[in-house]
């Protein structure tokens, strides 16, 4: 349990054009700044040549930091290497299916090289040991939005065929099966002639291997944390700042790492969230980023990079970082900290600006950080540690998104080997449409995986987007918790393909189809078809079927929305199902927003879980949680350019920005990109 709320920022004295350490500790405090994080991308500085070891940017700081209470997060320098490493050891770059990488970039090397590792390890060692004794160090993040990177290199693959040795017991009859490898002759009749799996074309193979390469990290990461917890004291933590699938932006769940499997190596789990600000701040991504992380420990999470200043279009409106930061307190961390401190004056992130312009002096961002900082101190006791109770969850798959990847969903074509249309609708958008518009009804949510099938019970509404593959495990548990009372919301290109991609051979969705009283067996690409749906009235542009439908056909189930098309007429586009004690609602097709809301909104009601929050969302974000004290923390958050006016209900509450106490029934008002942060008891 944290202490206290952690704020602050990266901090590099090594890029520094002039001696300012001292000033920079200065403005740090007058802005309330209680933390740094230093020494991530630091090993061709601190070891010049193999071997050679110069603390001196580290221990400047570190002294600064000790004579000024301010707290110290130490990454390990791993995620770029030195030229002279790999100069000595060029085998330490990574080959990928566009060939071996040149020297230049980050994350650009092979994490299972074995003269990386024990480069790496030396590197650790000396840092950690060097500084594990500092009282203002209080944790260490394990190297640096760490992915695989892509990597193919012949150990890796080497490797890969010891896995599907493990996986398939030897047996090459179980694996040419599994896989269906005796399409286009790719059978394999020996373990010898095991082909070069980056030229494959085979999407269960395909999926296979970036499953085993996600593997890759976290076992890279596992390998981390045991060298730090040999010089690391018992109060250090250890996290990791995970990212997000990158669409100039954090988007969605990460293809090149579980974040659920390697999380298992921290004491807490970390992020980094960056998103657009100015007229299109939505608070989606803040809030999708900060529920995915506090969900892979079931704990409070550590915002170790967001943006200050950011990329030129980032640059906040006044008020806008001030409602970004109460932001990620609302839904669970108890940190946040900019990537950076200070602007670099050359090289690649060189407009990629920090809380400070490039001449260090006081700007807007600077001073409405201070007024973050000083309402951060003030709170602290009230905002840290904030639990929350969410009564729904998203069930969401690495396995799925890679499956898609190989299967589009609007043509069902693979593409496979890294090559893929400019533009085409993934399982990250299937993922965030239906995360975005809970969002924005004010239904929080937590996310499980198929291998946390004993939580599914815990939550009143489970959503399951576009489930492709899955275990028959998984989908039993699925039907299981229906018919003990849940509540299932499934999307379309759900429970078609097993856990090798292979597609089931009865009738779809596969195990379900009692469960969700329906069966399809046909799909096609909507042209000029409108989604009609029961009892709602959608404008004309709401009612456009894009990307993908299938041809619903009830059984059990009642028709809740169907196609007007004079093709489609006759099948259904989505149904609802009394199944047990529960209901299951399947939806068929890629529907508008509105569309969307209006289904969630029903499923949502019919789970019991619908209340005033949800009532007013239409004019404000609510996020709520318990704090230490055991009283009810409400943020509300305006993402708009206007002031919102509402009325509070519930038990007599503090404002805590401004001391007011608020009744029932009265009218609170948040000011435009304002905040409002309600205490009340239960």
């Amino acid at each position: 349990m944290a202490s206290k709320l952690l704020y602050g920022a990266a901090y590099y004295d090594e890029y520094m054009p002039y001696e300012r350490l001292d000033k920079d500790i200065e403005m740090l405090k007058a802005a309330g700044m209680n933390v740094i994080r230093i020494a991530e991308s630091t090993w061709a500085t601190m070891e010049p040549e193999e071997g050679t070891y110069d603390f001196k940017h580290i221990d400047r700081v570190l002294h600064a930091c000790e004579e000024n209470g301010i707290s110290v997060i130490i990454g390990t320098p791993t995620y770029a290497v030195p030229a002279w490493a790999v100069k000595k050891y060029p085998q330490i770059m990574v080959t990928t299916t566009q060939g071996q990488a040149l020297y230049g970039a980050r994350q650009i090397m092979d994490i299972t090289n074995s003269d990386y590792l024990r480069l790496a390890k030396g590197a650790i060692e000396a840092l950690v040991s060097h500084v594990a004794d500092k009282a203002c160090v209080i944790g260490y993040q394990l190297d640096n939005e760490t992915k695989h990177y892509g990597t193919a290199s012949s150990n890796v693959q080497e490797r890969f065929v010891i896995y599907l040795k493990d996986k398939f017991e030897q047996d090459l009859n179980r694996l040419n099966d599994a896989f269906g490898l005796n399409y286009w002759s790719n059978r394999i009749n020996t373990w010898e002639e095991f082909p070069d799996v980056r030229g494959t074309i085979n999407g269960s193979l395909g999926a296979e291997y970036s499953k085993f390469q996600r593997r890759l990290v976290d076992e890279f990461l596992s390998w981390q944390a045991e060298i730090v917890r040999k010089y690391k004291k018992e109060h250090q933590f250890l996290t990791q700042n995970f990212d997000f699938e990158w669409r100039g932006h954090s988007y969605g769940l990460q293809p090149d790492v579980n974040h659920f499997r390697a999380a298992k190596a921290l004491t807490i789990a970390g992020c980094d969230i960056y998103h657009p600000t100015q007229d299109d701040l939505t608070g989606e991504e803040i809030a999708f980023g900060g529920d995915m992380t506090r969900s892979l420990k079931q704990e409070n999470y550590l915002v170790l990079e967001t943006q200050a200043q950011g990329q030129q279009a980032w640059l906040p409106y006044e008020g806008q970082l001030r409602l970004q930061a109460f932001s990620h307190l609302a839904s669970g961390a108890n940190s946040v900290m900019y990537w950076h401190y200070h602007s670099i004056h050359n090289s690649f992130e060189t407009y990629w600006k920090g809380v400070l312009s490039h001449d260090f002096e006081e700007n807007d961002t600077y001073l409405e950080a201070k007024q973050i900082g000083k309402e951060f101190n003030a709170l602290s006791k009230k905002l840290v540690n904030l639990k929350k109770k969410n009564n729904v969850a998203i069930l969401v798959s690495n396995e799925a998104l890679t499956a898609i990847k190989w299967f589009r969903i609007d043509t069902g074509m693979a593409f496979g080997n890294g090559s893929k249309p400019e533009s085409f609708c993934e399982y990250n958008d299937v993922l965030r449409q239906v995360y975005n518009v809970l969002f924005h009804c004010n239904a929080e949510v937590d996310f499980v995986t198929s291998e946390m099938t004993e939580r599914f019970g815990d939550y009143d509404l489970l959503v399951v987007p576009a489930l492709y593959t899955a275990s028959e495990e998984c989908l039993s548990a699925i039907d299981c918790y229906v018919q003990k009372g849940g509540h299932l919301f499934m999307t379309f290109k759900s429970g078609v393909a097993d856990e090798n991609l292979k597609v089931y051979h009865d009738r779809l969705p596969h195990q379900l189809t009692d469960c969700l009283g329906m069966t399809y067996n046909q799909m096609t690409t909507p042209v000029k078809t409108k989604y009609s749906l029961a009892g709602v009235k959608l404008s004309e542009s709401e009612q456009n079927v894009t990307e993908f439908m299938e041809l619903l056909k009830p059984t059990t189930a009642k028709v809740i929305a169907s196609y007007d098309h004079e093709n489609w007429k006759r099948y259904a586009a989505t149904t609802q199902n009394q199944y047990g004690k529960g209901i299951a609602t399947y939806l068929g097709c890629k529907v508008s927003d509105e569309a969307l809301k209006s289904l969630l909104m029903m499923c949502l009601k019919q789970a019991g879980i619908w209340n005033y929050e949800n009532e007013i969302s239409n004019q404000c974000v609510i996020r709520k949680g318990m704090n230490e004290e055991g009283k009810e923390i409400l943020y509300y958050l305006n993402h708009r350019n206007i002031p919102v006016s509402l009325k509070y209900q519930g038990n007599d509450a503090a404002s805590l920005l401004d001391g007011k106490h608020i009744e029932n029934g009265q009218e609170l008002t948040i000011d435009k990109w304002g905040v409002v942060i309600l205490e009340r008891s239960f």
